[in-house]
């Protein structure tokens, strides 16, 4: 609803227009008169239902409390009634902050700042002292809801899970300790995407992996067409051990991105072609052809450790090849979690290293949960893969 350009006039007028803004300005001040009228509704409106149940309540004069705010600090008159029945909705009885500043720390948190930085900014563009024992409470608070959406109810099928993990440093017993943090992005059937769940590394190998997959089970998971993975040792045999139809393929992006790891900066570009013609070739001799020709050419022989990585996981890179071009697109083109990585590693880059497990997985969930927020639409291609798991999958493809 549009303001009236004289109520407008009469508001500023005799005011500095650089105090507007300022803090204690006509803003806050607007800000605190709102408030009160809000409560004072609220406390009518509460009567009137006590009066209509023949309780014979009245208002009780006013209570004095300071709510924090996005930008300042605001000391409310907040209205009571003699039964002390009355419980704003606005400002419950033992709120202290204005609904808004809990969401602006957290988006200061999953920014990648910490509790002490959050503190100074606080500080210097609003002058609001506030302690980090308050910033830790509202970002301690986030966990509760990591364990509702960690423990949240899947879908039965997904047609596409790619697995995918990167290195966070995390203080463990004293030390500053490399872990692993693995993510599941599932891709439903009408081609949707979806953070299956998050987990931090703490036991090593196959036991842990075996604990993901079998919580994915648990919560509902009941069959998963084709699992993308980056090559570690013990993942496949832990995701047919509970998920025995899964075709578990490795990730062509990641077996690329560790071929060039061997590669000198000024080779990477012109050897790049050479790998394209192993895994587009049109079926998997084809491709075995192409690698043994790439081994016996000059890139071959000069990056002898490509051919080697290549072969270490030629069989879980067979699979690729039995697929029509639709399919292999989407496997291969992990823009999704691209895009997420990226976002991941600035926050995490910001952070430098985390306390706790616990830390970390607070500001990785939200950094996600802000990422996804924009996943709209499938991607472009699942129209035709779609159909084309619906013929390869038959009735394990399921459309919901």
């Amino acid at each position: 609803m549009a303001i009236k350009k004289d109520i407008l006039d009469q508001l500023l007028a005799g005011r500095d227009p650089k105090d507007v803004f300022a803090k204690d300005g006509l803003l806050d001040d607007l800000k605190k008169a709102l408030a009160e009228r809000a409560l004072n509704a609220e406390l009518d409106d509460h009567l009137e239902g006590e009066a209509a149940a023949g309780k014979p309540n009245r208002r009780n004069g006013f209570s004095k409390k300071t709510v924090l705010t996005e930008t300042s600090k605001l000391d409310l008159r907040i209205p009571r009634d003699r039964e002390g029945s009355f419980d704003p909705k606005l400002i419950a009885r033992y709120q202290r902050r204005f609904p808004g500043f809990d969401t602006k720390i957290i988006s200061m948190y999953a920014r990648g700042m910490t509790v002490r930085e959050i503190q100074g900014h606080l500080m210097e563009l609003y002058g609001l002292d506030v302690s980090p024992d308050l910033i830790s409470t509202v970002t301690d608070a986030v966990m509760e809801t990591v364990a509702e959406w960690q423990n949240r109810p899947l879908e039965t099928s997904y047609p596409l899970v790619f697995f995918d993990a990167m290195r966070v440093k995390i203080r463990d017993e004293g030390l500053v300790r490399n872990k692993a943090v693995y993510l599941a992005l599932g891709v439903q059937a009408d081609g949707t995407k979806d953070i299956l769940g998050i987990w931090i590394e703490t036991t090593e190998g196959a036991k842990f992996w075996l604990r993901v997959m079998n919580e994915l089970k648990n919560r509902g998971v009941e069959d998963i067409l084709i699992t993308v993975v980056d090559g570690l040792k013990g993942f496949p045999e832990a995701i047919n051990a509970v998920f025995p139809q899964a075709l578990v393929q490795t990730c062509i992006v990641h077996l690329i991105r560790h071929s060039l790891e061997f590669v000198s900066w000024k080779d990477r570009k012109p050897l790049v072609p050479a790998l394209r013609e192993i895994y587009r070739a049109k079926d998997a001799d084809a491709g075995l052809a192409a690698l043994d020709a790439f081994e016996a050419g000059d890139w071959g022989k000069k990056y002898p450790a490509i051919t080697g990585a290549w072969r270490r996981n030629w069989d879980r890179v067979i699979p690729f090849f039995a697929f029509p071009e639709a399919v292999r697109k989407i496997i291969y083109t992990t823009n999704a979690i691209e895009a997420l990585n990226s976002s991941l590693r600035r926050a995490v880059k910001i952070r430098g290293h985390f306390p706790t497990d616990e830390a970390a997985m607070k500001l990785i969930f939200l950094v996600l949960r802000d990422v996804t927020k924009e996943w709209k639409m499938s991607a472009r291609e699942w129209t035709e893969a779609k159909s084309q798991f619906a013929i390869l999958f038959e009735e394990r493809f399921k459309i919901a």
